[in-house]
């Protein structure tokens, strides 16, 4: 892999960071419920002047602790998988796909407030998988089959299935996701080894060589046997055998 950074370093920021935005949409969900605010009327509403403020605030706003508690651990999880495997590039991810899925929702949205993180957990879940599947690389790659795996369930919820979800906010995540893995330069590329290479000619190669061709290994070649009785001169051993005298000990 060639890369300017070092890449994959655990830093305090992998885990801060996605421990202060989980915090903050704890925070205000319990002052909702400390001191009876209703922050609903803050989420985005489409096509409305007024309703482009949730594209900020929709986020932080949660409708009960179980639509909460379900955001918690994707959104952890998948943060900090993005500032971990895409250090570098991880502003431009949550900044674009924060204001991205928004706007995206207040577009396409049916006109109701759409509340919630979870359009951002799925920007996040899509930019992860794209990517990896763009980059070819086998850690991303394998990062996306986890995701995949995960959260593969999630998909259905692009689509209207249940009249209270906000499949709008869904799948405006998704495309902007998918947008930033396609436009995104890619930072970390994949070594390019000699023979991956279009020029690479297995005749040529001095490893490649040692096979034969049904694929057997050959382990000195003809001419590397000729080459080295050429460079090396034979050395001739002659062996003299002395007979020994016996010899008797007394007892």
């Amino acid at each position: 892999m060639n890369s300017n950074e070092q890449p994959f370093i655990f830093t305090p920021a992998v885990v801060l960071l996605p421990f202060l935005f989980i915090l903050s949409i704890w925070l205000v969900y319990w002052s909702e419920i400390r001191f009876g605010f209703r922050f609903n009327d803050y989420g985005v509403y489409p096509r409305s002047f007024k309703g482009l403020r949730g594209v900020i605030f929709s986020p932080f706003i949660h409708g009960s602790m179980r639509h909460l508690w379900n955001n918690t651990v994707p959104l952890f999880l998948l943060s900090a998988a993005v500032i971990y495997f895409y250090r570098s590039q991880r502003w431009t991810i949550f900044i674009v796909g924060f204001f991205g899925s928004g706007i995206i929702t207040w577009l396409i949205g049916r006109e109701a407030n759409h509340i919630g993180a979870s359009g951002f957990i799925y920007v996040l879940m899509s930019f992860i998988f794209f990517k990896g599947v763009i980059t070819r690389y086998y850690r991303f790659i394998a990062l996306s089959l986890i995701i995949m795996f995960i959260y593969g369930g999630m998909l259905w919820y692009l689509f209207p299935i249940e009249p209270h979800i906000s499949w709008e906010g869904h799948l405006g995540g998704f495309i902007t996701g998918f947008l930033l893995a396609v436009f995104l330069p890619v930072v970390y590329t994949k070594e390019t080894y000699e023979w991956e290479k279009e020029e690479f000619d297995p005749e040529d190669d001095p490893f490649m060589r040692h096979f034969d061709e049904n694929g057997n290994f050959i382990e000195t070649l003809p001419d590397e046997v000729e080459e080295e009785s050429i460079t090396q001169p034979r050395i001739r051993v002659n062996y003299i055998y002395v007979k020994k005298a016996k010899t008797f000990e007394e007892e």
